[in-house]
């Protein structure tokens, strides 16, 4: 392809971009603001949104790309229940944060863990694990391995980035 041609193309898609960008754009918002604003005015939620999502790759190697969005309206009208409480209570304890962490960071069954001493006996860390999994923060990957469910991956590091001050 000619320099002029790819040139023209280029310009073309450039148009293209600038046009399906919606009216109401404020310069100021950041990108990622201003294409959810536009996607929730299209569905027709009037009172927006969240978006969750990330694209990772974990120190094991691992890649991770998620995302979801939730409206406002099923957010505040469904998610404050005993359950969600329950859900992020179980990530207040230092360690099961560190377990997390640990699986994570490609420490994935409770031989691995064990050998951990601030951790905790046998018994406490599974005793930690079974709370994490019976909230979904884990689930069992055979041979007694455990890990953190893709879905689940970014929430829990949304919640951790949450606690930053």
């Amino acid at each position: 392809m000619e320099l002029v041609d790819r040139i023209e193309e280029l310009e073309r898609r450039v148009a293209a971009l600038e046009s399906a960008r919606p009216e109401h754009e404020d310069a100021r918002l950041p990108w990622a603001v201003t294409r959810l604003r536009h996607e929730f005015d299209e569905a027709g939620e009037r009172n927006g949104g969240v978006l969750l999502a990330g694209a990772l790759q974990l120190p094991t190697g691992e890649r991770v790309d998620w995302q979801a969005q939730y409206a406002t309206d099923a957010i505040v009208g469904d998610i404050w229940t005993i359950e969600a409480a329950n859900c992020l209570a179980v990530l207040a304890n230092p360690v099961r944060l560190r377990l997390l962490r640990e699986i994570v960071y490609g420490r994935r069954t409770a031989a691995d863990l064990a050998a951990i001493e601030e951790l905790g006996t046998s018994a406490d860390i599974y005793q930690h694990l079974r709370q994490l999994a019976a909230v979904g923060w884990l689930q069992t990957a055979g041979l007694g391995r455990f890990e953190v469910p893709e879905g689940r991956l970014v929430p829990l590091l949304a919640a951790l980035a949450s606690a930053q001050r």
